[in-house]
């Protein structure tokens, strides 16, 4: 496929991936701030906060009254991240002003899944088969298979196409077993090791293995190739990206800053407005 999609979704995350890592404390007020102001770009889908231990993540102590506190904008899916039952149950709370979706989330290097979670691949598909059966027994429906580590890892080296192309499997897997058809495949470039050729081989060989699924990308531009990368993907007929105003945002247990994808590249979104919006992020 080589023609570019006449539609590109963006999804916003910089709320919440950079509000995480970003030397702080940042006032509440100033995220709820920069969440309304995106809302005005254009953008219609948002992350606005994760909710995780605040130990961990002291970042997003302040999600609910974050969450509680931003105007919603009509026509504005805002999402959040959490990680395990009681996040769910944060989530649950407002209900009513974000859009929840549940998502099977895996790793293609089992040194990323060991670094970042402390489980094995096989302790964390247990884990997803627990929190699906959770989703849905709380009516959250769960769409997407999220695979991190999918072009490469910090800790294992090279992830062959293969190796995607199977933790793809495992999520589906799970899929079945709890009776549900997931649309949509999400690959991540979570340490920042993809290359055009790359993009193109682990694209080709998934779409092969699942056609009819919709991809996603998350990219990030730790080598400056994020923008590179999406073209090619673009050009593939991926229409449907993570990015974060201004290049915010980096996952707390990776060896080295990686940018997200910058939000602006190829959306029908006010660019102007979202240049503007850059200072207010920083």
């Amino acid at each position: 496929m080589s023609d570019l999609p006449k539609h590109v979704e963006i999804h916003e995350e910089g709320p919440r991936e950079g509000f995480q890592i970003e030397p702080g404390p940042i006032p509440s007020a100033d995220k709820i701030r920069l969440i309304e102001a995106l809302a005005e770009t254009g953008l219609t889908h948002i992350q606005v906060c994760s909710f995780v231990n605040q130990r961990l993540v002291p970042g997003w102590a302040d999600a609910e009254p974050v969450v509680a506190g931003f105007k919603a904008r009509p026509g504005v899916d805002y999402t959040a991240l959490w990680f395990n039952a009681n996040g769910l149950e944060r989530a649950l709370a407002f209900k009513d002003k974000l859009h929840l979706y549940g998502s099977i989330s895996l790793t293609a290097s089992e040194g990323f899944t060991k670094k970042n979670l402390n489980r094995t691949h096989a302790e964390n598909l247990a884990a997803m088969r627990k929190q699906t059966a959770l989703h849905l027994e709380k009516g959250v429906p769960v769409t997407r298979i999220g695979v991190m580590a999918a072009f490469g890892c910090n800790y294992q080296g090279d992830v062959s196409p293969a190796q995607v192309v199977k933790t793809v499997e495992d999520g589906f897997a799970i899929a079945k077993e709890h009776g549900i058809d997931i649309p949509l495949i999400s690959l991540a470039d979570t340490m920042g090791w993809a290359i055009p050729p790359r993009i193109e081989r682990v694209i080709g060989e998934v779409r092969n293995r699942f056609p009819g699924k919709v991809i996603a990308l998350h990219l990030h531009d730790t080598r400056g190739m994020a923008v590179a990368n999406a073209h090619v993907a673009l050009k593939m007929g991926v229409a449907q990206f993570d990015a974060t105003v201004g290049g915010l945002g980096m996952l707390v247990h990776q060896a080295g800053r990686a940018f997200s994808l910058w939000t602006g590249v190829a959306a029908p979104i006010d660019t102007m407005m979202l240049a503007a919006l850059e200072h207010l992020a920083r």
